[in-house]
C-alpha cells in the first residue's frame, strides 16, 4: 500500500508537467514535428561546435560560418520546396540534380559565349536574357517529364531516372565537359558573393522590421478570420507569444548576419572604388542578408501560399490522399501532375542560377547528388513518401539540417565516403521516424 502511494505521489508532478507542456503546445498550435527538427538542428550545431572547440581549437557557431551555411543551403532549400509537392502526389523526381546541371551549363554558355557576340560584354540585358532562358528551359523540361508520367502512365521513378542520365549527358555535351567562366557581374548577385551579393546592414534591418510587422499582421488576420467563421481561436497570450517568438527569431537572424563583415580584400577594393581613405582600424562593413537567402525565403513563402491557400495546392493534397477519389471529384489529376513537374523544373532553374552565380562558373559536376539531398530534406522535413502530407517550411528546415551535417563534417575533416554514409543513415532514420510517428497518430 505504501509502495502504491509512493508511486502515485512521485508520478504526479511528472504527469502535471507533461500535461502543462501538452496544453501549451495545443494552445499555441506549434507543430511538434517542426519543433523536433529545430531541436535536432540545434543539437547538430552545438555538437559540431563542441567537437571543433575540443579537438581542433575552432568554432562552428560563428557569424561567418552560419552566414556561409545559409547561402550554401539555398539551392537544396529551393529544390525541396518543389519536391514536397511532387512527393505529396506519390511521385518522385530523381532528375532535379542533373536538370540543374544542364540548365546551369546552358545559362553559362548563353552569358559567357553567345550573348557577348551580339550585345557585348557589358550589356545590362545579359543577365535578364540568361535567367529567362534558363527558367523557360527548366519549366519546359519539367512539364515534358510530367506529361510522360501523367499521360503515358510511365512511373515518375522511371521517367526521372532516365532524365537523370539524359540531362547529365546533355550538360556534358553542351561544352564537351569544359568549365564556362566568368559569369555576368550582375548575374553574380544571385550567388551572394562579393560586395553586391548581400544587402548590407541597413537594408537587412529594414527587411527584418518589415518581416516582424508581417508576422504580427498574419497573426491578427488569422485571428479575425477564425472569428468570422466561428472557428476556435488561440488564447491571447498564445498570440502574443507567437508574435514575440517570430519577431525575436527574425531580428536575431538579422543581427547574426550583420555580425559578419567583409574581408579586408573586398573592403579595400570598395574603398578604392569609392575614393574612401583607408582608416587605421579598417572598414567594418557588415554583409547583412545574402541575396540568395532572400530568394530562397521568398520562394518558400510563395510555395507555402500555393500549397495552403490556392485551389491548386488543395488539388495536390487531394491527389496525394486518394487519387481515385480526386479523379471522381472532377479534379484533372493528369494536368495537375504536369503542372507540378513544370513547377519543379522552374525551381531547378532557379537553383541553377543561384549555383552558377555562387560558383561564378558553370561546371559539369554541378548538381551531382542534389536529387538525393533534396529528397532527404523533404523527408526529414516531414513529407511522407506514402503521399498526402508534407510542409514547405519543414522541407526547408530539412535542407538546413542536411547542409549543417555536410558543413560540420567538412570542417571536422571527415572523409567524403564517411559523409555519404552519415547522410544515408540519417535518411533511413528519418523515414523510420516518419513511419513510427504516423503509426502512433493512427
Amino acid at each position: 500500500m505504501a509502495d502504491m502511494t509512493q508511486s502515485t505521489t512521485s508520478s504526479g508532478p511528472r504527469n502535471a508537467e507533461a500535461g502543462a507542456i501538452t496544453r501549451f503546445l495545443r494552445a499555441t498550435e506549434i507543430d511538434t514535428r517542426l519543433l523536433g527538427m529545430i531541436g535536432a538542428l540545434l543539437i547538430i550545431w552545438i555538437g559540431f561546435d563542441l567537437y571543433l572547440r575540443i579537438f581542433d581549437g575552432r568554432e562552428f557557431l560563428t557569424a561567418r560560418n552560419l552566414w556561409n551555411l545559409s547561402v550554401q543551403t539555398c539551392e537544396i532549400a529551393v529544390l525541396a520546396t518543389g519536391m514536397v509537392l511532387v512527393i505529396v502526389t506519390r511521385n518522385i523526381d530523381l532528375s532535379v540534380g542533373s536538370l540543374l546541371g544542364f540548365v546551369a551549363m546552358i545559362m553559362g554558355v548563353i552569358q559567357a559565349k553567345w550573348l557577348p557576340q551580339y550585345l557585348g560584354f557589358d550589356s545590362s540585358w545579359t543577365w535578364v536574357i540568361t535567367l529567362l532562358c534558363g527558367l523557360a528551359i527548366g519549366t519546359a523540361i519539367g512539364a515534358f517529364q510530367g506529361a510522360i508520367t501523367a499521360f503515358l502512365n510511365v512511373p515518375s521513378f522511371i521517367v526521372t531516372l532516365g532524365g537523370l542520365l539524359v540531362w547529365r549527358g546533355l550538360a556534358w555535351y553542351v561544352t564537351s565537359g569544359q568549365t564556362v567562366a566568368p559569369m555576368d557581374s550582375t548575374f553574380l548577385v544571385m550567388g551572394g558573393g562579393g560586395a553586391t551579393g548581400s544587402i548590407g546592414a541597413t537594408w537587412s534591418w529594414v527587411v527584418g522590421v518589415i518581416s516582424c510587422l508581417l508576422i504580427i499582421f498574419g497573426i491578427i488576420s488569422s485571428r479575425q478570420q477564425r472569428k468570422r467563421f466561428h472557428f476556435p481561436r488561440r488564447p491571447l497570450w498564445a498570440e502574443y507569444f507567437l508574435a514575440a517568438l517570430g519577431s525575436l527569431l527574425v531580428l536575431g537572424t538579422v543581427y547574426l548576419f550583420n555580425s559578419y563583415y567583409w574581408p579586408i580584400g573586398i573592403a579595400k577594393r570598395y574603398a578604392t572604388d569609392h575614393n574612401i581613405t583607408w582608416p587605421e582600424t579598417g572598414l567594418n562593413i557588415p554583409y547583412g542578408i545574402a541575396v540568395p537567402v532572400l530568394i530562397a525565403v521568398f520562394i518558400g513563402i510563395v510555395m507555402t501560399f500555393i500549397a495552403t491557400r490556392l485551389r491548386f495546392g488543395r488539388y495536390v493534397f487531394a491527389i496525394g490522399g486518394n487519387p481515385e477519389a480526386a479523379e471522381l471529384a472532377g479534379i484533372k489529376t493528369k494536368w495537375v501532375i504536369v503542372r507540378i513537374f513544370a513547377l519543379m523544373g522552374f525551381l531547378a532553374a532557379v537553383a541553377a542560377a543561384i549555383s552558377t552565380a555562387r560558383l561564378n562558373s558553370a561546371v559539369n559536376s554541378q548538381g551531382t547528388t542534389y536529387e538525393l539531398f533534396t529528397i532527404a530534406a523533404a523527408v526529414i522535413g516531414g513529407t511522407s513518401l506514402a503521399g498526402g502530407s508534407g510542409t514547405v517550411a519543414g522541407a526547408m528546415i530539412g535542407a538546413l539540417v542536411m547542409q549543417s551535417l555536410q558543413s560540420g563534417m567538412g570542417l571536422a575533416n571527415v572523409d567524403t565516403p564517411i559523409q555519404n554514409v552519415v547522410v544515408g543513415i540519417v535518411l533511413v532514420v528519418a523515414v523510420w521516424l516518419d513511419i513510427v510517428y504516423r503509426s502512433r497518430a493512427k
